[in-house]
C-alpha cells in the first residue's frame, strides 16, 4: 500500500478544493473549489502548471437569482469552453436546493468571453464528463421521486454540449434523465457521485452510499442502452466520490468516508491503495478525499476535508486546505 505525499498546500482563497481537470491545449491542472467550509470565500477557478505554481484564474459567475454559485466537476469540450457543476444544494438553505445549473464558460485568457447555462433548477448536481457531443452529469439526489421503500433515487443526466437553458424538474419526467439508480444502504442515503470513461468508452458511474459501481455502455450516438452493476468490494471501497482513468485502463476513486483511494482494475477487481486517518493533511495524508486526477503521470488528489457525521473518518476543518499525491503503478 502506498503512503500518499505533499502535493500542494493550497492558497489562503481556497478552503475546499474539488473537481480537476488537465487542460488539453495548457497542460495546465485546473482545479475546481466550490469553498463550502467559509461561505465568505467567492467559488472559484484555479490553474496550476508545471511547477506547481498556482493562481486563480477566475471567479464563478453568480446565479442572478440566487446571488450564490458552487463550482464542483468540471470538463473542457473540444472547442476549450469549460463546462462547470454549479451545486448550490450543498449550501443549507432551503431556497437553494433546487438552484443548481452547468455552466459553460468560454475564455478569452483570463477574461470571461461568454457563459452559457446549460441547464438550471438542478437539486445535486456534482460529477461531469463529455463524449461526443454530450455532457453527463451525475445528480446525487432526487428527492422529488418517492419510493414506497423510502430510499434515494439519484440519477445521470446527459445534456447536448451545445444546449441552452435547460430547466431540469428534478422528476422522472426530465427527458435529459438516461440513467437512475437507487441507494440501498440505510445509514448512508447519498446517491450517484463520480464518473469516468473507462478504456472501452463505457461510463463507469459510482453509487456513493453503497460504495458500488456500475457500467452504462452506450450506443454511438451516445444513448445509454444499458446500465448493470459492476463491482463492489465492501472491504475495499467504503464510498465513490470522484474518479480518474490511468493510462494502463485502472480506474482511482476517491473513498471519501474512508479517506482512502481506491484502484479499479479493468477486470473490476478493488484494491484499496492508500489510506489515511483522521488528519489535518499538511504532510500529504489523504484528508477526506473528493477527486483523484492523472496528471503528468501521477495522481493528484483534493482533499475536500468538511463533511463530519458518524459514517466519515474526517472529523474537522483545517487550513491551509491540501492536494495530496500518489504515484501510478502498472
Amino acid at each position: 500500500m502506498q503512503t500518499s505525499k505533499l502535493f500542494m498546500l493550497l492558497p489562503d482563497y481556497v478552503c475546499t478544493p474539488d473537481g480537476m481537470e488537465p487542460d488539453p491545449l495548457t497542460g495546465d491542472l485546473i482545479l475546481a473549489c466550490p469553498n463550502f467550509a467559509d461561505l465568505s470565500m467567492p467559488s472559484c477557478i484555479c490553474r496550476i502548471d508545471k511547477d506547481r505554481n498556482i493562481r486563480k484564474w477566475f471567479d464563478i459567475p453568480l446565479n442572478p437569482a440566487t446571488g450564490e454559485a458552487r463550482c464542483m466537476g468540471i470538463g473542457f469540450g473540444p472547442d476549450h469552453d469549460l463546462y462547470i457543476v454549479d451545486n448550490q444544494g450543498w449550501l443549507d438553505r432551503p431556497d437553494l436546493q433546487f438552484q443548481g445549473r452547468i455552466l459553460r464558460v468560454r475564455m478569452n485568457g483570463d477574461e470571461i468571453e461568454k457563459v452559457t447555462v446549460v441547464a438550471d433548477g438542478m437539486e445535486h448536481p456534482n460529477g461531469l464528463r463529455i463524449r461526443g457531443n454530450y455532457v453527463y452529469v451525475t445528480q446525487s439526489m432526487l428527492s422529488k421521486v418517492k419510493r414506497e421503500d423510502g430510499k434515494l433515487m439519484s440519477c445521470v443526466y446527459r445534456f447536448p454540449l451545445d444546449a441552452e437553458n435547460i430547466h431540469v424538474t428534478n422528476t422522472l419526467e426530465d427527458p435529459d434523465i438516461v440513467a437512475t439508480f437507487v441507494t440501498q444502504n440505510p445509514k448512508c442515503q447519498y446517491g450517484v457521485d463520480g464518473i469516468v470513461f473507462d478504456s472501452r468508452g463505457d461510463l463507469i458511474i459510482g453509487n456513493f452510499g453503497d460504495g458500488e459501481l456500475y457500467r452504462l455502455k452506450l450506443n454511438e450516438q451516445g444513448d445509454v442502452i444499458s446500465n448493470e452493476p459492476w463491482t463492489k468490494n465492501p472491504s475495499q471501497l467504503k464510498s465513490t466520490d470522484g474518479m480518474t482513468l490511468d493510462k494502463y485502463g485502472n480506474i482511482y476513486i476517491a473513498d471519501f468516508s474512508a479517506n482512502a483511494i481506491a484502484k479499479v482494475d479493468p477486470e473490476g477487481n478493488v484494491t484499496r491503495i492508500a489510506v489515511s486517518p483522521d488528519t489535518d493533511g499538511f504532510n500529504g495524508e489523504l484528508d477526506e478525499p473528493g477527486e483523484p486526477c492523472v496528471w503528468n503521470d501521477m495522481i493528484v488528489i483534493s482533499c475536500f476535508d468538511l463533511v463530519t457525521d458518524d459514517d466519515k473518518v474526517n472529523t474537522a476543518h483545517e487550513m491551509p486546505a491540501t492536494l495530496a499525491l500518489l504515484e501510478i503503478e502498472p
